[in-house]
């Protein structure tokens, strides 16, 4: 019963700290990324290349979370201001167990509930040891991991981490698209 008690305060605890640290944007220092490649659940890769010069978001994402729902408005950013030169990145993830088994069950999943067609990598590691290279990177550079599904990473036309925000901020969220529209209104960035 003690052992239940103390599980239960400790997840209670680890709720509490993500929810304080997703509700504060953290911004990147001045440390550019390189360009990176995702496999792409569609086939192929998706190259960040194609946006140098112009802001892009990568989210990680997990088809049985709380905050799945976001992906209908993570779809909406995107046809927003995808004309304007903005990329997307949906990275599945299994880290925190809340993905399906194989990358077909994410992309029916995603494509029959949510209409989906951003770029969206294969199933991917984003935390610890195995985490995608973008993810190492990001950290390295910001100091910023994702801490639960749905964990929102803006890159500046310049490579730089300007934002980073945790679950609870929505992806239509005003704090989210000023940055964006800020950054596309910049005169392109020469890499």
């Amino acid at each position: 019963m003690i052992r239940k008690h103390a599980l239960f305060l400790w997840a209670t605890i680890f709720v509490i700290a993500s929810a304080i640290a997703a509700v504060t944007p953290r911004f990147g220092r001045a440390s550019e990324l390189t360009t990176y490649s995702f496999p792409s659940i569609y086939g192929g890769h998706i190259d960040t290349k194609q946006w140098q010069g112009k802001p892009y978001l990568v989210v990680n994402t997990a088809s049985q979370c709380a905050f799945t729902k976001q992906y209908a408005d993570l779809q909406k950013l995107y046809d927003i201001y995808r004309d304007a030169g903005f990329g997307m990145i949906a990275v599945p993830s299994d880290d925190f167990n809340q993905e399906f088994d194989s990358n077909a069950e994410v992309k029916s999943f995603c494509a029959l509930n949510y209409d989906i067609d951003m770029p969206m990598s294969e199933t991917l590691a984003v935390t610890g040891a195995q985490a995608h290279p973008f993810f190492m990177a990001v950290r390295a550079r910001s100091g910023f991991a994702p801490a639960w599904n749905f964990n929102k990473i803006l890159i500046g036309g310049d490579g730089q981490v300007l934002a980073t925000w945790g679950a609870s901020t929505r992806p239509l969220s005003q704090k989210l698209t000023r940055m964006i529209e800020a950054e596309l209104a910049r005169p392109p960035q020469q890499p």
